[in-house]
Formats: structure tokens, sequence, C-alpha cells
């Protein structure tokens, strides 16, 4: 097997992995999102072993990387929600423990 097919093979794996992790953000299952991410990760780092492509391989790795690329767009366009819904509840929980060292902690002194 050729150096350019394995990187090829490479990309299509990532392609496949961000298409599923889209299809599971899209129906709202983050966890899986996240641990379709660690294989993302692993998958691209092992990009980093793999050498150059012919001309033709570079065009067909334009796109799959294109299709990557859109996929993670749309990704984090779902997750946007999700994200500042977190943030809202942190910053409510923050407060409250605020709230509650100020009216517990004299208390606790006495």
């Amino acid at each position: 097997m050729s150096k350019s097919s394995t990187i090829l093979r490479q990309y299509e794996v990532i392609a496949g992995i961000s298409s599923r992790m889209l299809s599971e953000a899209r129906a709202n299952h983050w966890d899986e999102v996240v641990t379709l991410g660690e294989q993302y990760q692993a998958a691209v780092e092992s990009l980093r072993s793999l050498n150059q492509l012919s001309d033709e391989d570079r065009l067909a790795r334009r796109d799959l990387l294109t299709r990557i690329l859109d996929d993670d767009a749309n990704i984090r366009l779902l997750a946007a929600p999700e994200l500042n819904r977190l943030g809202m509840l942190l910053g409510s929980m923050k407060r409250q423990h605020t709230v509650l060292q100020a009216y517990c902690a004299p208390l606790l002194k006495q």
C-alpha cells in the first residue's frame, strides 16, 4: 500500500468520525460527541507521522478537509447553546456559593 493511499485513508477515517460527531450533536447526544472527539483527536495525531501526497491525492484530500471543516463548523453551532447554558449554570452556582458563604460564615464562627 502506498504512503499516499494510507494518508488519504486516514483523512477518510477522520471525515467519518466528524460526520458521526455531527449526527450525534444533532441528536443532542453530547457524551457521544465527546467520546468521538477523543477518537477524532487520536486520528488527527496519527497524520503527523505520514508524509507527502501526490497532486491527485491533494485534490482528494481537499474534498475530505472541506467535509471535515463543514462538520466541525456545524458541530460548533449546535454546541454553542449548550455551552452557554452550562456557563449560566456555573455562574448561578457560584452566586449561590457566595451567598451561602456570606450568610453562613458568621454562624459557623459562633
